[in-house]
């Protein structure tokens, strides 16, 4: 833990003499106190309040702002089942446990997460409210059973008795009959039931495999949550019971299982760990329970008792608590409706820099690099695919964090081991939430001839690698693809990211070694170019940033990432603002670090941009002009990335990609419509407005769809032509 030294009192008299000016020595000690420093919890609270200004902003379209609730919705879903979940397994094992950059304990964390959640809790219903309402006159109506129409309410009742209740299971609560066991995330009706003078709980489970809303017969896109239906029937449910209260729940469970707390069994395969734990999931502690209307005296000490939880623990919301209807919602509404109540739609261009042919043979010649969404993955998949095919390839290797529930890349992979080449890929079984998923398809991996390996105990592998090694002559050459962002098909059209592709030499070889020390179990391998963690990238990013420290104030660092947490990458950004270098970093997320803080950060500025898409590339800038070092990569400045998990980073060499990438990272410091920027106390404020408005992500969609339209019009003209033609048009 690290230690927080309160600064030295001056005394009177020391006041009266001359001051020295500060060592760095003397800096460095003065500013282990981390007043330049913030909660991590607190941080992401207030990046999830961005989100939710999205769902408010008038000028964002309404199907568009009801997403945004969505979202804001679920992240604070997972927030807390993972972030509190963990708190609560903190002040179990060490409640004097203070937090390194906040000096609180793990409950006083929790005392403030609750009360900083409370208010957004009526934001959000306040939002929600809104947006149903101007939905309302176009026709899309979220309705209660008192606002159905006549046909519309023997319709649903008919629905109730033939398809609901005969897969109901309701339970009273008594002496016979003990309270269950409520699911994560299920929602359950419960009442308050009357049967001669006997007073009890009545709770109805409302089954997952039944649809979350009912739509209603019509030209309009009328509907109706089943919650609601349910609650409205629950005479029919109950019987001879006295139905006095009604009222309907959801419970957030503790989700922060890691296997690696759990005894490894010889010779026992990861997946049978890894489906324990899922199953362990279910039954972890309740960490939040939230009420569709104020609970009666009676029903909050049954749940807080039952549940072992205290008041602030339950939130009141009208807003639904399960929001996954709203995608299938917009599919609902008609397409001529729909231009008005969307983003105008866009589809992942074909990237400018690839040609007709086949994409191992242009990689071989010179590097590419795609940008998602605003380009499209299908060269990277077209590459794995050739090489799966070509006779001269003999190994692809590939670490695999996140897929697709369906994916082409597994196919192309299964197909190369069925065509003779060695596969291998190193599956992580960890990713949260997705942990049945990656069980599944490394089962279909090894089925078709993959070899197929996990991560380490203890070290989630994270990275976004892939090699393909080939044979040219009597020579071994190599293709080396590099990732920001998961090899996902779906998200790599919702999140921006980037995808280095290369036949560079000396990074082949370095990917070469760097799979074969995942194959033996080093962590801790040499590598000439890449950067690896959890021993090599840290170090590496201080060294870089060490060099620009020496510069002064002719010093540059510009940085983005989804969050900041790593406490020596904070020191070091602090360090590089008192010696003048001007520092930049753009974080989606959570950022520990506050910016303006006299003597500690005051050339730092953070910027978080949330638009359409979701921010996710990691690259890293050090100094200007020719000589600037560029590097992108899978790691975020997070303990857990740079000590616990295995990142990779790449460097850019090729000019032109060079040249694009500070265009890109140029145009986000620049936006002012999506963009905000950090204030000294942590909280965030737009750009001023301005004449020009500039937004990044319109910006580049806007690049990628004139750059297609350039190559079409343009077939003959190389790449760097085409690159030359595109900064040209640029500055007119």
């Amino acid at each position: 833990m690290e230690s927080r030294t309160e600064p030295k009192q001056e005394s009177k008299a020391d006041s009266k003499t001359e001051s020295k000016p500060e060592t760095k020595m003397e800096k460095k000690e003065k500013n282990k106190n981390l007043r330049y420093t913030q909660n991590r919890e607190l941080s992401w609270l207030r990046f999830n309040s961005r989100v939710l200004e999205e769902a408010g902003d008038e000028s964002v379209p309404l199907l568009e702002r009801l997403k945004f609730v969505s979202i804001f919705t679920s992240n604070l879903d997972e927030f807390f089942m993972i972030r509190v979940g963990s708190l609560y397994d903190m002040v179990a094992a060490d409640k004097t446990k203070k937090d390194n950059k906040s000096g609180m304990t793990p409950q006083e964390q929790l005392q403030a997460i609750y009360e900083a959640v409370a208010p957004m809790y009526k934001e959000r219903d306040k939002i929600y409210t809104d947006i149903k309402k101007q939905l309302a006159a176009y026709g899309i109506c979220g309705l209660d059973m008192k606002e159905l129409e006549q046909p519309e309410k023997k319709f649903v009742k008919k629905y109730f008795k033939e398809q609901i209740l005969p897969v109901l299971s309701p339970q009273i609560v008594d002496t016979n009959h003990p309270f269950p066991h409520l699911l994560n995330k299920q929602i359950y009706v419960i009442a308050s039931l009357k049967l001669d003078n006997r007073t009890m709980m009545g709770i109805v489970p409302i089954p997952s495999y039944i649809p979350d809303v009912l739509y209603l017969p019509g030209k309009d896109v009328r509907y109706i949550r089943m919650e609601k239906i349910v609650m409205e029937y629950l005479e029919l449910i109950f019987g001879h019971y006295h139905v006095l209260s009604r009222n309907y729940i959801c419970v957030t469970r503790n989700a922060d299982i890691s296997p690696d707390d759990e005894a490894y069994a010889d010779n026992e395969d990861f997946r049978f760990i890894m489906k324990e734990t899922l199953h362990k999931r279910r039954r972890m502690a309740v960490v939040r329970l939230e009420a569709a209307s104020a609970l009666s005296k009676e029903a909050e000490k049954v749940l807080c008792e039952k549940l072992k939880i205290r008041t602030e623990c339950i939130f009141k919301t009208e807003n639904p608590m399960r929001m996954e209807f709203v995608y299938d919602l917009m599919d609902k509404v008609p397409a001529s409706m729909k231009r008005s109540l969307t983003d105008e739609p866009f589809s992942p261009q074909p990237s400018a820099s690839v040609h007709e042919g086949g994409v191992m043979a242009q990689v071989k010649k010179r590097d590419i690099l795609l940008s998602y969404p605003y380009e499209s993955m299908e060269p990277f998949l077209q590459l794995v695919k050739e090489a799966g095919a070509d006779p001269d390839v003999m190994t692809i290797k590939i670490t695999i964090y996140r897929l697709a529930r369906k994916t082409r890349l597994v196919e192309y992979l299964c197909a190369a081991a069925e065509n003779g080449k060695e596969v291998t890929v190193l599956i992580e079984l960890r990713a949260r939430f997705d942990e049945q998923n990656n069980i599944d398809w490394s089962e279909r991996l090894e089925e078709a001839g993959c070899r197929v390996i996990y991560g380490f105990e203890g070290y989630k592998v994270h990275s976004k690698i892939c090699l393909i090694t080939y044979r040219n002559k009597n020579d071994i050459q190599y293709i080396t693809q590099i990732g920001t962002g998961n090899y996902n098909e779906t998200t790599a059209k919702l999140y921006t990211d980037y995808s280095l592709m290369t036949s560079n030499r000396a990074i082949g070889e370095d990917a070469a070694a760097f799979f074969k020390n995942m194959s033996i179990g080093n962590l801790n391998g040499a590598y000439q170019h890449l950067i690896v963690s959890p021993f090599g990238l840290k170090k590496k990013i201080l060294m870089l940033m060490d060099e620009e420290i020496e510069k002064g104030a002719e010093g540059r660092i510009i940085m983005k990432m989804n969050s900041v947490t790593d406490i020596d990458f904070i020191r070091k950004v602090s360090e590089a603002s008192q010696e003048g270098v001007k520092v930049d970093l753009i974080v989606r997320g959570i950022c520990c670090i506050l910016p303006g803080i006299p003597e500690a950060t005051e050339n730092l500025t953070v910027t978080s941009i949330v638009g359409r898409f979701l921010e996710h590339q990691r690259v890293f800038m050090f100094g200007e002009g020719e000589s600037r070092k560029i590097y992108i990569g899978s790691a975020d400045m997070m303990t857990r990335n740079t000590e616990k998990r295995v990142e990779v980073a790449c460097p850019v060499y090729d000019p032109q990609i060079k040249t694009y990438l500070v265009h890109c990272i140029d145009i986000m410091l620049k936006d002012n419509v999506k963009a905000r920027v950090m204030q000294s106390d942590g909280t965030y404020v737009k750009k001023p407005s301005a004449k020009t408005g500039i937004c990044a992500q319109e910006t580049f969609m806007k690049e990628a769809i004139q750059a297609k339209r350039v190559k079409e019009e343009e077939p003959k003209k190389s790449f760097f032509e085409q690159v030359k033609g595109f900064f040209r048009r640029k500055r007119k």
